[in-house]
């Protein structure tokens, strides 16, 4: 079902999922900040089959950045495309509809560039004394510049050793947030003080290059902390863009069963 709810700006336009009553979970597309939408695969497909599994889903229809090279187009218009904060500050404004509209557990989570906005929205709404419950994040970058692995590059095949090569993505966040407002905590989560970071559930691909930044960043959480579980299956990056295939099917079954346990997360974290 399609709506809208109120921004800091203009409306952020969501769709959900399911029936409430169980655990809530906000999704955030992929798309290096710049591209994709309610109806790709990655949202849709993803929050149908969540639903199927008994999650509430909330997808949402963040600011997008400028096009990479083309900063002039989209300026305009009824949503026009702009920097950091933007997303960061959609993004929080769903999940703080969310969580007024539910009394069970609320999750987080995205996939690649949406996990990277996941992550970092957490901390502006940890910050805010009212963090999610849970949070999910696959096969996403979290640092201003891609950690350096050569194992992990030597994995990447086809079109995007050159698309996902590390200079190639560390351009990809300078697009979306201005040069000098990347060490902002709430523009890239890794690195930053990760205390009180709710429980996390993370699904990396073993041929991706962005694994280089989800094995940093669950170190780092572990570091602070944070309970996480991590998987990483055996695809390339962007398997929730495949439905039907193994490592779809297996990321939706790890987070459809994760979430459902997420009750006891949330009673963890108040309680503490």
């Amino acid at each position: 079902m399609g709506a809208v709810i109120a921004g800091p700006g203009d409306a952020v336009p969501v769709r959900r999922y399911g029936r409430p009553g169980g655990p809530t979970l906000v999704w955030l597309h992929g798309g290096g900040f710049f591209r994709g939408g309610l109806d790709q695969a990655e949202s849709h497909a993803v929050a149908g089959a969540l639903a199927g599994r008994g999650l509430s889903v909330v997808t949402v229809d963040y600011r997008f950045a400028p096009l990479p090279g083309l900063p002039w187009v989209g300026r305009t218009g009824p949503r026009p495309r702009a920097r950091w904060p933007h997303a960061h500050d959609d993004v929080v404004a769903v999940v703080q509809d969310a969580r007024r509209r539910t009394p069970g557990p609320l999750l987080l989570g995205g996939a690649s560039a949406g996990a990277c906005l996941a992550s970092a929205a957490t901390l502006g709404l940890l910050d805010a004394g009212d963090p999610p419950d849970g949070v999910v994040l696959a096969y996403g970058f979290h640092h201003a510049r891609l950690p350096r692995d050569r194992t992990v590059q030597r994995t990447v095949r086809g079109h995007r050793r050159v698309t996902h090569a590390p200079w190639a993505l560390d351009v990809a966040n300078r697009n979306a947030v201005p040069r000098g407002s990347l060490v902002e905590r709430t523009a890239f989560a890794g690195g930053q003080d990760l205390t009180g970071f709710p429980p996390t559930l993370a699904v990396d691909a073993a041929s991706d290059a962005m694994r280089a930044s989800g094995e940093r960043f669950a170190a780092e959480l572990v570091s602070a902390g944070t309970s996480v579980e991590r998987h990483v299956l055996a695809d390339r990056h962007a398997f929730l863009n495949r439905p039907g295939t193994p490592a779809f099917v297996a990321a939706i079954d790890l987070i459809g069963t994760w979430a459902t346990s997420a009750g006891r997360f949330r009673a963890a974290r108040r309680g503490s």
